[in-house]
């Protein structure tokens, strides 16, 4: 492979390859920004960025990036952080990986030895910061990592939501709201990552303030395929009964938590001009055996 050379005096003060790191140094790489110098280094001297925001690759598209990189190369260069350690034999170097995780495993199952790469000078918040921007910039991350990593820089670097959304190109009210996915259940927020629902699909469940109603509401997205707006309706519906329950006198809800402990299941009325219904609500054929075992040992203890 044919390197060029710095120009304008330049080549002096940074060689085209050191050879105690193996940096090949390249001038002309075409995605190279604000004149960053790109490096060729060894695919195995670069490590994971342990706060990479991203945990799911899809191995398909892993393969289908494999096989542009053999045929086109890699079109932008990876970021990554010099390590230096020294050792009996002198100083080891070594490279953390900032941003291009994806374009590193493609490249290794491309077989490539070496890669493009920015070196940049940064502390571990700043490599934080700097993975989250550039996977947040081109989607690559779902919506729960995006939040999982948002929160790590809000507890572990002491930013605010305001400096979050303004290191990430967001409002803070976008910010909070992707946050608030995290107060999900494990389940819902499995399903969101393997995408399985989408964002919007959990900012209708979010409507839904009890776990119980979230879960139901779920587990209707799931067997009947709702789309959002669908979901968002169900639940303004849902958020209306329970504001009209509120509305009830005193003794009804004291009756309707007396029949919640019974059954040891969610309770809901809904009143009419004469009579009403009485919801018992369930989520799997488990729960409604044991709601129907609780309804029969009552009444055989009474009897």
């Amino acid at each position: 492979m044919k390197y060029h050379g710095l120009g304008r005096g330049l080549g002096a003060l940074i060689s085209k390859k050191d050879n105690s790191t193996n940096e090949v140094f390249r001038d002309n790489f075409s995605d190279a920004k604000n004149g960053d110098a790109v490096f060729y280094i060894e695919i195995e001297k670069i490590n994971p960025n342990p706060e990479q925001p991203r945990k799911e690759f899809n191995e398909d598209q892993l393969r289908n990036l494999s096989d542009s990189i053999r045929e086109y190369g890699i079109l932008q260069p990876l970021v990554v952080s010099k390590l230096e350690k020294i050792s009996s034999s002198g100083i080891e170097v070594s490279y953390q990986l900032i941003a291009g995780e994806r374009r590193l495993r493609a490249a290794k199952l491309s077989g490539l030895f070496q890669v493009p790469v920015i070196i940049r000078k940064t502390t571990p918040k700043e490599n934080l910061e700097l993975a989250i921007i550039e996977n947040v910039q081109r989607s690559d991350l779902n919506a729960i990592e995006r939040a999982v990593a948002y929160q790590k820089l809000i507890e572990e670097y002491n930013l605010t939501q305001q400096e979050v959304a303004a290191r990430v190109g967001k409002s803070r009210e976008a910010v909070a709201n992707l946050l608030r996915l995290l107060n999900l259940s494990q389940e819902i927020k499995d399903a969101i990552s393997s995408g399985k629902i989408n964002e919007g699909h959990a900012r209708a469940i979010l409507m839904v303030k009890d776990q119980r109603g979230q879960m139901d509401l779920f587990y209707r997205i799931l067997n009947m395929g709702l789309n959002v707006r669908e979901v968002e309706n169900i639940a303004r519906t849902a958020l209306a009964r329970v504001k009209k329950i509120i509305e009830i006198d005193p003794n009804m809800k004291f009756m309707v938590s007396q029949i919640e402990d019974a059954v040891g299941a969610k309770v809901s009325v809904q009143p009419r001009a004469k009579g009403g219904r009485i919801i018992i609500e369930y989520y799997q054929s488990s729960d409604l055996e044991n709601i129907v075992n609780k309804i029969y040992k009552n009444i055989n203890s009474e009897i």
